[in-house]
């Protein structure tokens, strides 16, 4: 446990790792590649290295230099894992993981931590079976731990249900160019977290793979195409970005992220706007996006393309006049914890008033009191309630380490932003 010191946050620009969303989507487009590949600022992170370790024992081979890895692409030839692969608490690492297991030529089993076999994938495993791909829940559950046999990737039309992740989509994606059928996917049911889907067609695109699309509803990928070998750059994290934006609107003071930028597909971008519309200052300058604190007023916001930030915002909130209201985020109770539930119950701790639905929050802004926050197992809890300890004596959170699952040095970044009176 850590005790955050009050302190004074000075105008200041602090740089962020590399993307964990595109590092993953990376890592995976470059071991399928036909030749060797370079990926420039990859995240070193517990989820990331996951990922890594499991495409190591499908037969991946990943270098690792200073800023960079250099990966033997295989062109889709991978082989199915002996044992089965533990793959954490990493949502993303399973979810991808899964369809590339695919890509093998026998049966490969994916467990993970206690709470990852509690998460649905069921889903997933529907549009693998609709492809031609053995894809089982063990426990017939719907969660992991999940059997994937290789060899069967026939493509054709798939139906999917993607209203608890995007990654299920972004999954059959990135496996379809190896299908013996052009692969047609049908979103059904609505599809959450848009942003991403948008970040796994780049990647491919910018590997030679090509995606015939109609909005988020249809997708096409011919059978037959071939990711391209060659040098790509991870840019950095916009979810990470967004703590220090946050630490900008809850000080006042200026911050600015290097090498972000409003064009950037990230979606989580965007919440740069929400702290706009609550009162905060927002610019952009050629070394990245700077948000500069001011009187903060509750807001009205759907953030179902931006989940990550949702506690981040809501820790905001807490030092806002007036009601915040946090709209279609139902697939947060799936996450690393039940992030809807953990929010509100350590909103509360601090004497916040905070209501949690179904679907979102209600936060009324308030004067926040210092209180322990337990943290879930889950970095984006830690992270975000840390901010409230640069105003609010006596914010201590436990379990301080679960950020290594995606920003291994940031209370290092944090520490810098401000210096203790």
């Amino acid at each position: 446990m850590i005790e955050i010191k009050p302190g004074h946050v000075k105008n200041t620009t602090v740089c962020v790792p590399g993307s964990k969303s595109y590092t993953h989507r990376m890592l995976i487009a470059a071991a399928l590649a036909d030749g060797a590949c370079e990926v420039r600022n990859p995240l070193h992170s517990e989820d990331t290295l996951i990922t890594r370790r499991c495409l190591s024992e499908m037969g991946v081979s990943i270098e690792e230099a200073r800023d960079h890895l250099r990966i033997q692409g295989t062109s889709g030839r991978l082989r199915s894992p002996e044992n089965p692969v533990d793959l954490g608490n990493s949502g993303t690492s399973m979810r991808l993981m899964a369809a590339v297991a695919a890509l093998g030529q026998g049966v490969c089993v994916l467990t993970g931590s206690q709470r990852m076999q509690q998460r649905p994938i069921q889903d997933l495993l529907v549009g693998l079976n609709q492809m031609g791909v053995g894809a089982r829940s063990v426990n017939a559950d719907g969660c992991p731990p999940i059997e994937v046999t290789g060899g069967g990737l026939k493509g054709g039309s798939v139906t999917i249900d993607c209203r608890i992740s995007s990654q299920y989509l972004s999954a059959l994606l990135m496996i379809a160019p190896f299908a013996k059928e052009t692969v047609t996917i049908t979103v059904s049911g609505g599809l959450v977290s848009r942003p991403y889907v948008d970040m796994t067609i780049a990647v491919m695109e910018e590997f030679g793979i090509a995606v015939d699309r109609n909005g988020y509803e249809r997708f096409v990928v011919t059978g037959g195409q071939a990711y391209r070998a060659g040098d790509h750059a991870v840019e950095p994290d916009c979810s990470q970005a967004g703590y220090f934006w946050a630490a900008a609107a809850i000080s006042g003071a200026g911050v600015t992220v290097a090498g972000t930028s409003k064009t950037s597909l990230q979606g989580d971008v965007r919440f740069a706007e929400c702290l706009a519309a609550m009162g905060c200052r927002v610019a952009e300058h050629g070394d990245g996006i700077e948000v500069s604190g001011g009187p903060l007023t509750g807001v009205i916001v759907d953030m179902a393309d931006m989940p990550d930030m949702v506690p981040t915002l809501a820790v905001v909130a807490a030092f806002a006049h007036g009601a915040t209201v946090i709209e279609n985020v139902a697939h947060l109770r799936a996450k690393e914890s039940d992030r809807l539930g953990a929010v509100a119950a350590e909103l509360m701790k601090m004497g916040i008033e905070a209501d949690c639905t179904d679907s979102g929050l209600r936060i009324v802004g308030g004067h926040p009191q210092g209180a322990a926050i337990d943290t879930y197992d889950d970095h984006r809890i830690a992270m975000s309630f840390a901010l409230a300890g640069l105003k609010v004596p006596g914010i201590k959170i436990k379990d301080e380490t679960c950020v290594k699952k995606s920003f291994p040095n940031f209370w290092e970044v944090f520490k810098s932003l401000y210096h203790v009176e």
